[in-house]
């Protein structure tokens, strides 16, 4: 008989957004005429950029053209692009990355969770709480955990209290754990690191012989000239950290899907019989072996980001979602809301007022100001009685939500 992977069977709840969808869409039927503004998964809501979607128009054309038709690319990407990611978001900030560093992909979520499939099932696994859900989900599906307890938490998790107390960073861990999934600036909770905070997890990591899975998926949003956009930028890195980032949010590639990670190869860990090797060459021989490459077309409309129209338009972007965050945090500590994030963040983390449970504020907020956002439960146990709002929207929907939740809420 056919048998399945059981680790899926230890996923006790549907993933988290598409349980918000179904209850949007339920409340969606009831009420057919309800104009409802969402602003709970982070989606981009403004087009691409004018300098990459010419760059694809002009893809498009390439592949209509015996001359510069292109069948299959690179696995690792057009070395064309990787150089231009190389100098622009890595080299010119002093982090010394090669293009030969740098492997392009379709999403830094796949990646995210595809990196596991290089390292062994016996590694301890360190999380934040609350957390991007893909990173424990994925860690499940692939064997590294246990079952999950009454409040959601799998054995063999470590797991890494987040809260208003600590800032929203997490303590290093008393414990010596393998892999450190570390997420600046943080989803979901908009928290940002210092170059000394993340200086504490080098020194941690190479002192224990762990690697850091770094996501700067939100890097772009970082305003704050002392704070780093790499993990990189910090001494030591190079031999203890991946990095992963994503075109989605700066450039608004969401639905058209394009990403990078980062594998340093000074960076080696140990096989069972004591000898080293470079885990540049495992996720190489992984992403050839299982991935044919990002498009053509996609490439090249990243590569326009790097482009003087390209930076000005990205930038205008950024800035446009940065001042939706800043209205979003102003009107809201106004209406006596407790507010975090929101700066050098698209995302604002808030208290749920009344002492309700994420959930139960998520559907008092739908049901009566037709607006909709996270569940701050869903992104982890230590989440619960919080609430996250992206700020990706238009202006006319961010500003329209703010009125209809201060005009209800008024704490």
């Amino acid at each position: 008989m056919t048998t399945i992977n059981e680790n899926y069977l230890k996923l006790k709840t549907g993933y988290l957004f598409p349980e918000i969808a179904r209850r949007v869409k339920t409340f969606a039927e009831i009420n057919p005429d309800t104009d409802i503004i969402k602003l709970g998964i982070g989606d981009v809501t403004e087009p691409l950029p004018e300098a990459c979607r010419t760059a694809m128009i002009q893809a498009v054309k390439d592949m209509g053209d015996h001359a510069t038709f292109k069948g299959y690319g690179p696995e690792q990407g057009y070395s064309w692009l990787r150089e231009k990611i190389a100098v622009n978001d890595f080299q010119l900030r002093g982090c010394d990355i090669d293009d030969s560093e740098i492997f392009i992909s379709d999403g830094a979520k796949c990646d995210t969770g595809n990196i596991l499939d290089i390292f062994s099932k016996e590694n301890k696994i360190a999380v934040t709480d609350p957390v991007y859900p893909v990173y424990v989900d994925t860690s499940v599906m692939a064997g590294h955990t246990g079952e999950a307890n009454e409040k959601g938490e799998y054995e063999g998790l470590v797991y890494l209290p987040i809260n208003a107390e600590n800032n929203f960073i997490a303590d290093i861990p008393s414990q010596k754990v393998d892999l450190i999934y570390l997420c600046f600036p943080n989803n979901p909770t908009g928290a940002i690191a210092t170059k000394d905070y993340l200086k504490t997890w080098v020194d941690y990591a190479k002192a224990e012989g762990s690697i850091i899975f770094f996501d700067a998926a939100y890097e772009a949003f970082i305003t704050d000239d002392s704070l780093p956009h790499s993990i990189y930028e910090i001494e030591g890195a190079k031999d203890c950290a991946i990095e992963f980032r994503s075109f989605s949010k700066n450039a608004g590639f969401t639905g058209t899907r394009c990403a990078l990670t980062v594998v340093p190869k000074t960076l080696v860990t140990k096989v069972s019989d004591g000898s080293n090797i470079e885990l540049w060459k495992l996720w190489s021989r992984r992403q050839c072996t299982k991935f044919n490459g990002a498009s053509y077309i996609v490439q090249r409309g990243a590569e326009a980001v790097y482009s003087d129209r390209g930076k000005a338009q990205v930038k205008k972007l950024v800035n446009f979602y940065l001042e939706n965050a800043h209205i979003i945090r102003y009107k809201l500590k106004m209406a006596g809301f407790e507010v975090y994030g929101g700066v050098n963040s698209p995302y604002i983390w808030l208290k749920t007022p009344y002492n309700l449970s994420s959930w139960d504020f998520f559907d008092k907020l739908l049901q009566t100001t037709h607006v909709v956002g996270t569940p701050g439960s869903g992104f982890g146990a230590a989440g619960e009685g919080y609430f996250r709002i992206s700020a990706f929207n238009s202006r006319e929907k961010i500003e329209e939500a703010m009125r209809r939740i201060t005009t209800q809420f008024s704490i």
